[in-house]
């Protein structure tokens, strides 16, 4: 069985263990060293007092995850954040991105959010296609950026329009409000469609 939940602390060592590839092998993360489950968790928690984190489990596993993130610290940024997915390797070209994607930008938009951003450190051809498939729209590059592995790598960043902008729009609502009430589980579980895996 596959199902898409906010993720909880249980979920902190194999959300580490997903992670650590992506800081040891390649630049997708700019992070160093990896972050040992304690540390992962201690980013759930900060996180999920006003955004989600979330992770896809297919039988007993935990096999993705996705979460959310202020944009920026100032008060008119408050309806715009940044948005990231991670999937363990062997589990890529199955959806699983996508259908990642789809519940977390679900719940955002139930929160009140308008925009999300995604940072991706080029040549990355997958992910830039998986997010112009979601209609994550390129606004440019920061070359230069970051300095990994003995070189310098380009970020190119995209944008996504959650919902229509609206004049005098409400402060976005933090995620613990939206604990117990019937619109959570259907944004989480609406991503599940995108995902191909056996016995799901």
């Amino acid at each position: 069985m596959t199902v898409i939940r906010l993720a909880a602390e249980p979920d902190a060592e194999a959300i580490a263990a997903v992670y650590a590839p992506y800081v040891r092998e390649t630049v997708i993360s700019f992070e160093m060293e990896p972050p040992d489950a304690a540390a992962i968790w201690q980013r759930i928690r900060q996180v999920s007092e006003t955004l989600p984190w979330i992770v896809c489990e297919h039988g007993d596993s935990v096999i993705g995850y996705a979460y959310a993130g202020k944009h920026r610290e100032r008060h008119a940024y408050q309806w715009s954040v940044d948005v990231t997915v991670y999937v363990q390797q062997g589990f890529h070209r199955c959806g699983l991105g996508r259908g990642l994607y789809t519940s977390l930008n679900a719940l955002l938009r139930l929160q009140g959010y308008f925009n999300a951003y995604a940072g991706v450190t080029l040549p990355n051809d997958a992910s830039v296609g998986l997010h112009r498939a979601l209609g994550f729209e390129p606004i440019g590059v920061y070359a230069h950026v970051g300095y990994k592995f003995g070189k310098w790598h380009d970020v190119a960043w995209l944008g996504l329009t959650l919902q229509p902008l609206t004049e005098s729009p409400a402060p976005p609502r933090p995620l613990p409000v939206l604990l117990g009430s019937p619109e959570l589980p259907f944004a989480l579980s609406s991503g599940l469609s995108a995902i191909r895996l056996g016995d799901s």
